[in-house]
């Protein structure tokens, strides 16, 4: 594994902000930080005379210019840390997989929308989601400024809200979320929600199928996280069993959370990376940012 933190920054009014992110989380990783901007070529369209009349050495220069004065500005507010620029050429969604292959994780940007509506993950973010080994963290870029994060002892502690299910192995998740909420200080929240099945009919029914199967479920998280509750001794941990819409449960939980822990199953056979429907849900609705965690 190569130490390091990657984030991908486009030029966009938000790409301060992930800079901003991934130069803390550098700092709590302890590691360096790569910023890395992608250039994907001319447009090859159906009028190639137009795009071959782009100034290519315009174009680098403008992009070495975004990632040297990222860098100098991460410098000044960071003197700790350790900063490196790349300027790559390819696929986007391609290039930023293969720069952060084997780091510790890859951060990117997600845009808010107006309103309720949440926020619009861009098409390179989402494909890079869908294929990355990496862990993926989409930071909010809402523009305002990023409220700064800090992990000395006299800030308020926040979560860490690993979404799990019990019924697969969740050890990349937590070792992840257990790692990320040693490092800040923070509680980890493990939540489980779970469905009544679709029998239940009336509230009594309800009220009697929670009682009688609320209990297990609430078993069988503690014997998974007791592994994790061993080697993360210092780590304050709240177990959560509710009954609901996982998705609905981890975005309401996500007001209080400095990062919120998601799982992307990993199907060998499948063509293509597949973003499962809550890890989807919490991506656009979450109030915090999202770390997306391969996993089998």
């Amino acid at each position: 594994m190569i130490r390091g933190v990657t984030a991908g920054i486009d030029g966009s009014p938000g790409s301060g902000v992930v800079a901003e992110w991934a130069a803390l989380e550098s700092l709590l990783h302890g590691v360096p930080l790569c910023l890395v901007h992608v250039h994907e070529g001319p447009h090859q369209g159906p009028h190639p005379a137009a795009a071959d009349a782009v100034d290519a050495s315009a174009v680098r220069h403008q992009a070495e210019e975004l990632l040297a004065d990222t860098a100098r500005t991460l410098r000044r507010n960071h003197p700790a840390l350790r900063v490196s620029t790349r300027l790559l050429l390819g696929r986007a969604a391609t290039v930023l997989t293969g720069a952060a292959a084997g780091t510790d994780l890859l951060v990117l940007g997600s845009r808010g929308l107006s309103g309720t509506m949440g926020f619009l993950l861009g098409s390179v973010a989402r494909e890079t989601v869908s294929s990355a080994q990496t862990p993926v963290v989409l930071v909010r870029v809402t523009g305002q400024p990023a409220a700064p994060r800090q992990s000395a002892p006299d800030v308020p502690t926040r979560d860490v809200i690993v979404g799990l299910d019990i019924h697969h192995d969740c050890a990349s998740l937590l070792d992840f979320g257990f790692a990320e909420a040693a490092r800040r200080g923070d509680r980890l929240v493990a939540l489980h929600g779970w469905s009544i099945p679709p029998v239940v009919r009336d509230a009594g029914a309800l009220v009697a199928a929670q009682r009688d199967m609320g209990p297990s479920v609430a078993r069988r998280l503690t014997r998974i996280l007791a592994p994790w509750r061993e080697k993360f001794p210092s780590v304050d941990v709240a177990e959560l069993t509710p009954t609901g819409s996982p998705a609905h449960l981890l975005v309401r939980a996500s007001d209080r959370a400095d990062l919120v822990v998601v799982g992307r199953r990993v199907h060998p056979a499948a063509h293509g990376g597949h973003i499962g429907l809550v890890t989807h849900a919490v991506i656009h609705r979450s109030a915090a940012p999202v770390a997306v965690v391969a996993h089998r």
